[in-house]
């Protein structure tokens, strides 16, 4: 231990850079080497509502209304499109009622062109609904998996209207 007398003359303090400088690329280094790109968990096209919307074309398939009930639980109560109630006592079979609807509207052609190009889902969910059953029915709507492998895409235009109440 160094004891430090101070007399007349007061001792220098000299600050050593090098290793500083060594230290802040350690920790550089170290920073990037441990960061990890986290892999997107969905690959959904979404368009959240804006202050004015703006106007659609007329050869366009009209946006297709998915209204998504809530229960005083926050459970799902039921569902509907363009205003037809989808028949069902669980979210499994309410769910897949919706993907068979949506697969009917819009059709088995893919590419340009297509009704699957044009189409356009919103969602009007109510306030306390829980989280889970909106990603079930963004994923009936979105697409699936065939059997053999491949993903078939239904529709990627997805937006939200503001949440409404229960009820």
């Amino acid at each position: 231990m160094k004891i430090r007398n101070y007399d007349k003359e007061h001792e220098k303090i000299e600050l050593q850079m090098t290793p500083m400088i060594d230290i802040v690329f350690q920790l550089l280094i170290f920073f990037i080497m441990t960061f990890k790109i986290v892999s997107q968990e969905g690959d959904f096209n979404i368009k959240m509502p804006l202050a004015a919307q703006g106007q659609g074309t007329d050869d366009s398939l009209p946006p297709l209304k998915v209204r998504l009930r809530a229960d005083d639980s926050g459970m799902l109560a039921g569902v509907s499109l363009n205003d037809r109630v989808m028949g069902g006592e669980t979210a499994k079979v309410l769910f897949d009622q919706l993907h068979r609807e949506i697969i009917g509207l819009v059709g088995d052609q893919r590419g340009p062109g297509s009704m699957a190009d044009d189409a356009e889902v919103e969602f009007t969910c109510d306030f306390d609904l829980h989280y889970q059953f909106v990603i079930q029915a963004i994923t009936a709507v979105s697409g699936y998996v065939s059997n053999d492998g491949n993903i078939v895409k239904l529709i990627d235009k997805i937006r939200f209207a503001a949440p409404q109440e229960s009820g």
